[in-house]
């Protein structure tokens, strides 16, 4: 070690600071600082006293700050740093010289771990399967426990109306309900629109542009209406109710809850699913009567009149549709209540655990629905619906 690293001198404007690296019998080395330890001058220090521990062999290390007149949180940094970097080479590091004020501090900061916590770990291919099995079969196995647990509540709640909080699903229509009413008439109307101008682009080469209404009435009525109406309630309702059972998870309000003796399914979940399903068809029909505006619209700028587009719409839809239609709705309805709620109750602790809950619950809605779509297209073609 030279001279210029066995003494320093580091000045920040009026604030300096000057160490001093002394070497004594049986290993000791003892560095002496004098000055204020604090941002502006803490800096150039660390780099210095890295060199010093790395070049000596000491077996025990003082540092001297009986002549230190200041210590901030980059000091007391510092200080911490260097005691941990001293014990993990296995020498012995001492403290002489703190003042009791500084001292307090750096009982308090020295007992954080400021250890760097593990890095990411890449998972393989097959650690990245089985982590996806392992989560098929906990939502398989909260699915049948939620279906059971909902299924009782619900004839419990047959047996006895009085026991449903009847106000909360009041709160819940107008939440799930009254307020989508905006989106999902801009939607239907934006929809409809939209279909009817890409289509007559098409029809209008074989002259068939009246054909239009039957196609979005049958089109509307029968995939999208339903479809839409089920992916715009997951983004909006769903997140919501992930979001809130999980928010009352974290703060462990559910466990209040059922230390009460109240039942979560019941106080929570049931007043949440009944809403959604009673206001959904109707918010179908909502998007069906706008998208059938939107429609109307094209259909008049091509010169056809209102009543014309009305018959046809008229003769395209059946009654077997429109319930088949509703019908759809409704079960799309209970996927994506059923979802949120149950994200909302897997939800862990955490700063993330509620943002990953809504983010698990609007994904996981939108694939239930559209496969739920799937089958009820094979059935519906099975039956000649």
């Amino acid at each position: 070690m030279n001279e210029e690293e066995m003494s320093g001198y580091v000045p920040a404007g009026k604030s300096t600071l000057n160490y001093d690296v002394q070497k004594e019998p049986q290993g000791l080395l003892r560095v002496i600082l004098n000055g204020r330890m604090e941002a502006m001058n803490i800096g150039p220090l660390w780099k210095q006293l890295g060199k010093i521990f790395k070049k000596n062999d000491a077996a025990k290390v003082i540092l001297d700050l009986d002549n230190v007149d200041y210590i901030d949180m980059s000091g007391q940094a510092l200080i911490l740093h260097y005691s941990r970097l001293a014990k993990e080479k296995g020498l012995q590091f001492q403290l002489s010289g703190l003042r009791p004020d500084f001292k307090h501090v750096h009982d308090q900061v020295s007992c954080f771990d400021c250890k760097p916590g593990p890095g990411f770990v890449k998972r393989s291919s097959v650690e990245e399967l089985g982590h996806a099995a392992v989560n098929l079969v906990r939502d398989a196995r909260d699915f049948f426990s939620f279906v059971g647990e909902f299924v009782s509540t619900s004839v419990y709640a047959l047996i006895r109306p009085g026991s449903v909080r009847w106000k909360d699903v009041l709160l819940h229509v107008e939440n799930v309900g009254s307020k989508a009413v905006f989106i999902i008439a801009l939607m239907g109307f934006l929809v409809g629109l939209i279909i009817s101008f890409q289509s007559a682009l098409i029809l209008r080469m074989f002259g068939a542009e009246i054909f239009i209404a039957q196609l979005l009435g049958l089109t509307m009525v029968r995939e999208l209406g339903p479809l839409v109406t089920a992916i715009i309630l997951a983004g909006r309702s769903g997140s919501a109710f992930a979001a809130e059972i999980g928010t009352m998870k974290t703060n462990e309000e559910i466990n209040a809850l059922q230390t009460m003796g109240l039942n979560p399914i019941r106080f929570l979940v049931l007043p949440k699913m009944l809403a959604t399903m009673l206001v959904t068809p109707f918010l179908c029909i909502f998007f069906l009567f706008f998208s059938f505006i939107g429609g109307a619209l094209v259909m008049l700028s091509l010169d056809f009149t209102l009543t014309a587009y009305l018959n046809h719409l008229r003769i395209s839809i059946g009654m077997i549709d429109f319930l088949g239609g509703m019908f759809k709705v409704l079960v799309f309805s209970l996927l994506v209540a059923w979802i949120g709620c149950v994200r909302g109750l897997q939800t862990g602790f955490g700063a993330r655990a509620v943002g990953r809950s809504t983010t698990s619950a609007v994904v996981s809605a939108i694939v239930l629905i559209i496969l739920a779509d799937g089958i009820f297209a094979v059935i519906y073609y099975v039956l000649g619906i």
